[in-house]
């Protein structure tokens, strides 16, 4: 089969697309014909190095967490008993980050890690929902505790997690305000924002921002010691302060949370996002759709900061 892999650590010219062996499920997994894998942003850690003493590699190492097929074949007892998978099942997983991802024609993937996969859009574009729809499902819900009438600001709206995010805040029935830009601010008003702030500055003293103080502040950029100060600020007492970026301060004060962001593949929570996704609450963006061959410019792109919104790559 082709597939995408790296053989040692490095930039993004240490990935190859060439041949490789098509793997074998063990018990409890299923191999998966792959419609398409996405682009997260810890590719790149996990690629460079910079994650190894997290996400340790076996080389070479395949990557892409997330991935949207079909079942092509079942390991021992996948197929046994009440809601066992079948071949031919349409299927979405969040994949483990250390082991052989779906940047390739099959993948491997841990039965218990699956979720039938939506229905109402195509299967390849149902590959932009896992990683990122469960970190902002766990952000909000496990972490913050977001609960209906609270008030949340979301910082970096403007990128995946953010849309998931600003929509499940919004279903939840809080009141969202979210920091966003040009066209990215008009995508946000779609999915239900009730405020969009188009930046925030943290050189005002005090450091204030419109609606707050906030019940949850969930950060999706990159902040100093000091802005993710003032981001504390933002939160009211008693409340939360959840960041995928920077970690947040050990201990705010004034009774507030703070916790960093680590997803987890949970795949009934994968589920709930799915049906979300069929019902019409949920909607999927995907900025670009590129051949699996393309992923080395991808993350070339990302690094350089030329890659906006979701792509998703496709196997020939």
């Amino acid at each position: 089969m082709k597939a995408v892999r790296f053989h040692r650590y490095g930039n993004s010219d240490v990935l190859t697309y060439e041949e490789a062996g098509r793997p074998a499920p063990d018990a409890g997994q299923v191999l998966v014909k792959v419609a398409a894998t996405s682009f997260n942003p810890v590719d790149m850690g996990i690629r460079s190095g910079a994650l190894s003493g997290v996400f340790p590699l076996e080389f070479p190492h395949i990557p892409g967490i997330d991935v949207a097929g079909t079942v092509a074949e079942l390991g021992a007892g996948v197929g046994v008993g009440v809601g066992g998978w079948q071949v031919g099942d349409a299927v979405v997983a969040f994949l483990p980050m250390n082991s052989d991802g779906a940047a390739a024609e099959y993948a491997i993937a841990p039965a218990e890690a699956l979720a039938a996969a939506p229905r109402t859009v195509e299967l390849t574009d149902a590959a932009a929902l896992p990683a990122v729809g469960l970190t902002a499902w766990q952000a909000l819900f496990e972490l913050a505790e977001l609960r209906a009438g609270q008030a949340i600001l979301i910082n970096g709206a403007a990128g995946a997690v953010g849309g998931y995010a600003v929509q499940l805040a919004k279903q939840a029935g809080a009141v969202v305000t979210a920091t966003a830009k040009g066209h990215r601010a008009d995508r946000l008003r779609g999915y239900g924002a009730d405020r969009i702030i188009g930046y925030l500055d943290y050189t005002t003293t005090p450091f204030t921002a419109e609606a707050a103080p906030f019940d949850v502040v969930f950060n999706l950029v990159t902040t100093t010691p000091d802005e993710t100060a003032a981001l504390a600020g933002l939160v009211r007492d008693g409340g939360a302060l959840v960041s995928t970026t920077t970690p947040p301060p050990e201990n705010p004060g004034r009774g507030i949370r703070a916790a960093r962001v680590f997803v987890l593949s949970k795949a009934d929570q994968l589920a709930e996002l799915v049906s979300r996704v069929d019902a019409g609450q949920l909607r999927i963006d995907v900025a670009d759709r590129r051949p699996l061959a393309d992923l080395p410019a991808v993350h070339e792109e990302a690094a350089t900061g030329r890659l906006a919104g979701k792509t998703v790559l496709l196997p020939a």
